[in-house]
């Protein structure tokens, strides 16, 4: 006789937790000869909002961290998913890429990582200024992250897409809720277990699977939400996202780099999620001297 394969559940992660989804609703998503790849919750929009709960439970504690343990962490996370690297291959390989692609890919998603750790101590000293001013004044202006932000992963990517978008955005303080592939959602399940394993606190990155045209509205429109990122989507569907997103104007923004490339890296994907905040300090003249008090 046949055995009958048992496909593995890939649960959502939600809180540092690993539920299921609360509508009970799953999916089979097929490899290209048809065949079944595993059971995938198909998330709901109490789903969404459960998960931007936790993000914004997480957001304070997290923007507080210093940079430099922000920095150790995400190397941690590098450190965990090189240490999955065989797994990640095998489940790009499930979803259609050849070997030699989805060793590349896997390469790169962890070296991606490692270089926004690499930023986590060094952008705000390059964003932030001294300004000069026409008073008796010292005006420093500085980063600070925008809190939650809702993240619509590329489609037609299972890891690197993801990754390019999520680590930008906890690397500068923020905390994320992530719809991932609808068709390619192994390897962002399987991520989701690295986050947990390493040292990211529960709540900071939320990864939900399932259908963006059920979820995506929900997060676009939903008011403690700050920003929301999205990346090479339908025409029609980006406008009604950003239709949604002006009711507490939230900024969104669309990204259609080519992820595979060393270029889709760079500063102003962290820069782009961050608010300047601008102190003024005064200046006592004590004696014809200048201080400050």
């Amino acid at each position: 006789m046949t055995r009958l394969e048992i496909l593995k559940t890939y649960k959502i992660y939600i809180g540092g937790q690993f539920p299921r989804t609360e509508s009970g609703r799953y999916y089979t998503p097929l490899d290209a000869k048809g065949k079944a790849l595993a059971n995938v919750c198909l998330s709901s929009k109490k789903d969404v909002r459960n998960a931007v709960v936790a993000a914004r439970k997480a957001a304070g504690s997290w923007a507080e961290r210093s940079a430099f343990n922000r920095g150790q962490i995400l190397y941690r996370i590098a450190e965990m998913l090189e240490g999955r690297h065989a797994q990640f291959v095998e489940e790009l390989v499930k979803q259609g890429l050849s070997k030699v692609n989805a060793t590349k890919e896997v390469n790169l998603s962890i070296d991606r990582i490692v270089y926004y750790a690499g930023w986590c101590d060094k952008y705000n000293a390059i964003l932030s200024s001294v300004n000069p001013v026409a008073s008796s004044h010292f005006n420093f202006s500085s980063c600070e992250p925008m809190g939650v932000v809702g993240v619509i992963a590329e489609q037609s990517t299972s890891l690197i897409g993801l990754v390019s978008l999520v680590l930008p955005a906890i690397c500068g303080g923020n905390t994320v809720v992530v719809l991932a592939s609808e068709n390619l959602p192994l390897c962002a399940v399987t991520f989701a277990e690295v986050l947990n394993s390493s040292d990211l606190p529960g709540g900071v990155v939320n990864i939900l699977t399932g259908s963006p045209t059920e979820m995506a509205p929900t997060l676009a429109s939903h008011k403690d939400v700050n920003a929301l990122l999205v990346s090479h989507l339908e025409d029609n569907f980006k406008k009604e996202l950003s239709i949604l997103a002006v009711d507490n104007l939230k900024r969104k923004f669309d990204y259609t780099p080519d992820w595979n490339s060393e270029k889709s890296q760079a500063l102003h994907y962290i820069s782009d999620l961050q608010e300047i905040k601008t102190t003024w300090h005064p200046i006592e003249n004590v004696g014809g001297a200048t201080s400050s008090y």
